[in-house]
């Protein structure tokens, strides 16, 4: 007994005996003039230590200024606010309350009945429901965590009832809701647009056929594993059923096609294509569906607030970081230390995916975007590679990110969803990562995949 009491004490010491630690490190740097690594130290210190991603890359900086004395300390605010003085930025909360809409808007059942009619004949046909739901619910959200909360908890509870095994159905959604903000509309694409100055609408286009591919591969995986397993076909092919099926879901189908088909036809700019995607979510939840109260309106716009406010926050405080670096030439210093794979893009890339990857295992993606996109994309554009080709490499990388521990934000919401472990969920989802980076690979080393489309639309 007295040594389990030690072990646990011991414990307990650990975590402020690393922070004391990390803390007295970020002071000695200081003392001996180290500012860019100070700087370095102390975001990852207050990571570490739980501090949120906005509040660390802010306070990092302040520090970082304070302590060279360069510039005057209100530079800091300046730089933030200009950081998220941008039109194109306009999209997210848009594309946030239109996701939430369609949430609460019965939107979601009309589209996994639709897909449950037209794909559920298939053996695991559930799990290919699970991904053709997610492939149309993408074009709407654009964000993952919101295919995986909204659509997800649909998803999971059919897979339970059906028999399927509980960590293959969280596995398969988790997957197949990185598909969201890869076809568009894309939260984090907006946000890599603006980073790289970079079209939206190109980078949307970029990244549909992707997304498609990204759908197929998971099917693959899933009827192997359907037949491995045993896994029925769920429901034989009606085309009865098809047609009223396709009847209710018709209007709610519409959605992408108005939002993607108005970007790409240049009827209307990203940021109004969220402003139509909002107005239309709100006639089908009040007039059609007439399923959106004012209490249920009232949640979803405060929802939208505030994770709007958290993505923002992050933007801006990552704006100052940004501006650091490029003062003190750290791009150009990676560009160097880099330069011997200059001639060969495939060993640049490879580098430049392992580094996204192993980031995404660490950090949240707007944050990893907005930190990252100065660094590696002017090392990325050395070697040859297109700015909306690294666009789609990155945004896919940090997706597979969100399906790998510790942040792993898709299974921490799909885990309180299911009511099961984290460890399950990413038990579950295991197997489905093979498909994905099979996916990237292709994407990454066949460009036209990702350049096809854009360069047809925007030539």
């Amino acid at each position: 007994m007295p040594d389990a009491l030690v072990t646990r004490r011991r414990g307990r010491l650990i975590p402020p005996l690393i922070a004391v630690l990390a803390v007295s490190g970020c002071i000695a740097l200081a003392v001996f003039g180290q500012h860019l690594i100070f700087l370095f130290a102390v975001l990852f210190t207050m990571l570490v230590l739980g501090v949120p991603i906005a509040m660390s890359l802010a306070g990092a900086c302040l520090l970082y200024v304070f302590l060279t004395g360069r510039v005057p300390d209100v530079v800091v605010v300046h730089r933030m606010v200009n950081g998220i003085d941008s039109f194109p930025l306009l999209a997210i909360p848009f594309f946030i309350l239109a996701g939430n809409l369609m949430n609460n808007g019965g939107i979601t059942t009309r589209i996994f009945d639709f897909a449950k009619a037209l794909m559920g004949w298939m053996r695991g046909g559930l799990g290919h429901v699970n991904v053709g739901a997610s492939i149309v619910f993408s074009g709407m959200s654009g964000a993952a965590v919101a295919d995986a909360g909204g659509l997800g908890t649909i998803e999971i509870k059919a897979m339970r009832d059906a028999g399927y095994d509980q960590e293959f159905a969280v596995g398969i959604t988790a997957a197949s809701s990185t598909i969201g903000p890869i076809i568009p509309p894309s939260l984090p694409m907006v946000i890599y647009g603006v980073m790289a100055s970079v079209s939206v609408g190109q980078l949307f286009a970029a990244g549909l056929i992707p997304g498609l591919l990204m759908g197929v591969v998971l099917m693959v995986m899933i009827t192997l594993l359907s037949r491995r397993r045993g896994y029925p076909r769920d429901t034989t092919f009606a085309l009865r059923v098809l047609g009223i099926t396709f009847v209710r879901a018709f209007l709610s189908l519409l959605t992408p096609v108005i939002i993607v088909g108005g970007i790409i036809t240049g009827a209307f700019t990203p940021t109004e294509a969220a402003i139509a995607a909002v107005v239309y979510a709100l006639f089908l939840g009040v007039v059609v569906y007439r399923t959106l109260t004012w209490r249920r309106l009232l949640r979803v716009s405060m929802e939208t607030i505030e994770t709007t406010a958290v993505i923002l926050l992050i933007v801006a405080g990552a704006s100052i970081f940004a501006w650091i670096l490029t003062s003190n030439q750290v791009t150009q210093h990676v560009v160097t230390l880099l330069g011997p794979f200059a001639d060969n893009p495939v060993a640049m890339l490879l580098i430049i995916n392992l580094v996204l990857i192993v980031v995404g295992c660490f950090m949240e993606t707007i944050a990893a975007i907005t930190i990252l996109v100065p660094v590696l994309l002017p090392v990325a554009v050395s070697a040859g590679v297109d700015p909306v080709h690294f666009g789609v490499i990155m945004v896919l990388n940090l997706m597979i990110g969100l399906l790998t521990p510790p942040v792993g934000m898709v299974l921490y919401v799909l885990s309180r969803v299911s009511g099961i472990s984290f460890e399950k969920c990413m038990r579950g989802t295991l197997p489905f990562l093979v498909p994905l980076v099979i996916a990237l690979l292709l994407v990454t080393f066949i460009p036209a995949i990702s350049l096809w489309l854009p360069t047809l639309v925007y030539r």
